[in-house]
């Protein structure tokens, strides 16, 4: 059993993450900080290898605004294209039944573009947030989720060919409509966990999966110690293995106040083969597979923007220190790992008078969204960052004279700088 966790790195909001990659022979650095409370929908997979980064080359490499504004939504890869869905923004109308909004990010250019949906409305989900997305070869699978009226069960299909979308025919045992809840792949099955039950107002314990080979749902009745009643958590599937980890706990399963919320720092992890849980215990790390970032301490009301990885073999923990400027600290923002780099966007953190707001109203839940600023920013760290990179970036650093590069270099330079205009710039660092 590791060291315990101090109560000081308890957090919810955060962004996960599946890097696979060798590890080369290094000291061990001091034991992190711990987190809990985490939460999130998003996860990415890099299934190819290649050289691993030394601890502290990391690097960040862009920052870019303009793109989309969007808090709780889903976001997977496909390709060299990342796929943003739905997602809540301050201020729209999420009570009016209208499309989901698709927007779609070119990692090489960086630029993001919406997509422009003409179908009839049965065949397109309506705009939500708390729900999930996953790639299954080019489509990418949407389920669950709520507006400001409903939460919803139907499976959804967009073809990230045709930019489509359908309904696929199920069968089995269809959950029922949740939000918050977590899903990940497992060998071409869609495995769902937990979430908040819209019919009955409580959170769920309860696991199923879709085969997406035969469109079958089936409940798992799983065996051993199940996480606690959650929402907003997060999920990552590796070798078979289901990682559950972070949200917002309630022990009951039935939400009254913020009082009665727990985050816990226990990582479970559920064998798909046995459909067996268990507990992972915490320690000192080596280096790791499964990053984390950010998130949220609801105790202390404080974000943060810290990056720590998990070894799933190793059963071990560390905190990560990239290289460049990161993100502000926020939660619920989407992150996704595409070739050697991974691509962070959205997310909200507190106004920079979040204080004084406080004070004003320090008990009006219906505030919250005031004291509260949506990103729509594009940062991208990347794991192994060559020479061309490290290059362009001291030239922009040091704002040398670029008349003489090639265009394919004044081309780069120019995506690594230029805003996205997919929404206005909200001139805020980080």
């Amino acid at each position: 059993m590791g060291p315990e966790l101090p109560q000081e790195s308890v957090r919810a909001g955060g962004g996960l993450w599946h890097l696979r990659h060798p590890r080369p022979q290094a000291p061990r650095p001091p034991p992190p900080p711990s987190w809990q409370g985490w939460t999130t929908t998003n996860l990415a997979i890099r299934e190819s290898g290649g050289t691993s980064s030394r601890p502290g080359s990391m690097l960040w490499t862009v920052e870019l605004e303009g793109g989309p504004q969007r808090v709780n939504h889903a976001a997977v890869a496909v390709g060299d294209r990342i796929y943003s869905f739905g997602g809540y923004c301050t201020g729209e109308n999420y009570r009016t039944i209208r499309n989901m909004d698709v927007h779609v990010l070119n990692t090489v250019t960086y630029r993001w573009k919406a997509i422009d949906i003409k179908q009839e409305r049965e065949f397109v989900p309506f705009q939500r947030y708390g729900h999930t997305a996953v790639a299954f070869g080019h489509l990418v699978y949407v389920w669950g989720g709520r507006n400001d009226v409903s939460a919803c069960n139907i499976l959804y299909c967009f073809d990230t060919n045709t930019h489509e979308w359908s309904v696929p025919k199920v069968h089995g045992h269809i959950p029922e409509a949740r939000d918050g809840h977590s899903a990940c792949i497992i060998n071409d099955h869609m495995y769902i966990f937990s979430g908040y039950l819209e019919y009955v107002e409580s959170y769920t314990q309860d696991v199923h999966t879709l085969n997406l080979r035969t469109m079958t749902w089936s409940y798992i009745k799983a065996t051993g110690p199940a996480p606690v009643y959650r929402d907003f958590h997060t999920a990552t599937g590796v070798d078979g293995i289901m990682y559950v980890w972070g949200g917002r706990e309630v022990a009951s399963g039935w939400y009254d106040s913020p009082e009665h919320e727990e985050y816990g720092a226990d990582l479970y992890a559920l064998d798909t083969v046995t459909n067996r849980w268990s507990i992972i215990p915490c320690s000192v790390v080596y280096r790791g597979q499964i990053y984390v970032f950010g998130g949220f301490n609801s105790r202390k009301c404080l974000h943060f923007n810290d990056l720590h990885r998990f070894d799933p073999v190793l059963h071990v923990w560390e905190e990560v220190k990239p290289l460049g400027q990161g993100p502000c600290p926020r939660r619920r923002q989407s992150c996704c790992v595409v070739g050697s780099k991974m691509f962070l966007f959205g997310g909200t953190s507190p106004k920079e008078n979040y204080d004084e707001i406080l004070e004003e109203d320090p008990n009006g839940e219906e505030q919250t969204d005031r004291r509260l600023k949506d990103h729509n920013d594009l940062h991208v760290l990347d794991f192994e960052p060559s020479l061309k990179t490290l290059c362009l970036l001291e030239v922009q650093k040091l704002k040398l004279d670029t008349t003489w590069l090639p265009r394919e270099l004044h081309m780069l330079l120019n995506f690594m700088q230029m805003p996205n205009n997919i929404t206005r710039p909200l001139n805020h660092t980080g």
